[in-house]
């Protein structure tokens, strides 16, 4: 063999080294590629159908509205209305008797020195610019100021009488929402109860799921009927002594007033 022909089959031999080296990294290049071709899309579609967390909290406003779907609106719908209408008259009478509330003593004031002047008319003027019950029956009293005291204490009396009724107009409408609004969830709770047993009775099982659902669908009329009575008679409450304030400022300043007239009548 020539040097040349040694030369040749040493590069051949060289090639075909290298060629079988190079031919296995190739193909653990491709079947890499492909491995992480195919994990790319299944990257993605994982990705596309991950759920996005949705915000969990609620505002109050609507989990009162699904609570009051949950109770049935045939229950909890009189209920709502006895809160409405409760209401309505609530801040009818807080409106009324803010109005009717008046500073008695600067009142009297007044009235104490028109009578020493014997200025009758302007006495009566002064209870006709001034708001409130407290002005009306000193009114009612001037205006009989010539038939004598006793008919002045009579009207005065008699008059606050009136005053005290219109005071306490509509509180007794206030009382019944009061008691109804319980007495409507309360119905509610045992007739959803009734229908409890019902699906009971139906599934042949005292099943835990039937039982709680049930259950809890029948306690949210009564827990809405609680909530109004509560929140109506707090109000009630308040309106009561607001009354009662200004029947005392009526008894006083009706006393006072019988005594100014006494000291000054001529």
């Amino acid at each position: 063999m020539s040097v040349i022909g040694l030369l040749t089959f040493t590069n051949l031999n060289g090639l075909m080294a290298q060629d079988a080296v190079e031919a296995p990294a190739a193909e653990a290049t491709e079947v890499l590629d492909e491995a992480n071709d195919s994990v790319a899309p299944a990257e993605e579609a994982v990705a596309e159908e991950a759920p996005v967390p949705e915000e969990t909290t609620k505002s109050f406003h609507q989990v009162l509205k699904e609570k009051y779907i949950q109770g049935g609106a045939g229950w909890m719908t009189p209920v709502l209305l006895c809160l409405i209408f409760g209401m309505a008259l609530v801040i009818e009478r807080i409106l009324y008797l803010n109005m009717a509330t008046t500073n008695v003593q600067k009142l009297l004031e007044g009235i104490e020195d028109n009578v020493k002047k014997g200025n009758y008319e302007g006495a009566k003027e002064l209870c006709r610019n001034t708001r409130g019950p407290v002005a009306s029956i000193f009114y009612q009293g001037l205006d009989r100021i010539d038939e004598g005291l006793d008919n002045v204490e009579k009207a005065v009396t008699s008059y606050g009488g009136v005053q005290m009724a219109r005071l306490e107009s509509n509180m007794t409408w206030i009382s019944l929402f009061i008691a109804l609004a319980p007495s409507f969830g309360f119905l509610g709770t045992v007739v959803g109860m009734v229908q409890a047993f019902d699906d009971i009775e139906v599934a042949g099982d005292i099943s835990p799921t039937v039982v709680a659902g049930g259950m809890k669908v029948a306690l949210l009329t009564t827990i809405f009927g609680l909530i109004s009575a509560i929140v109506l008679q707090i109000f009630y409450n308040y309106l009561l002594t607001k009354i009662e304030s200004l029947v005392g400022q009526m008894e006083d300043g009706s006393i006072t007033f019988m005594d100014i007239l006494v000291k000054n009548k001529k």
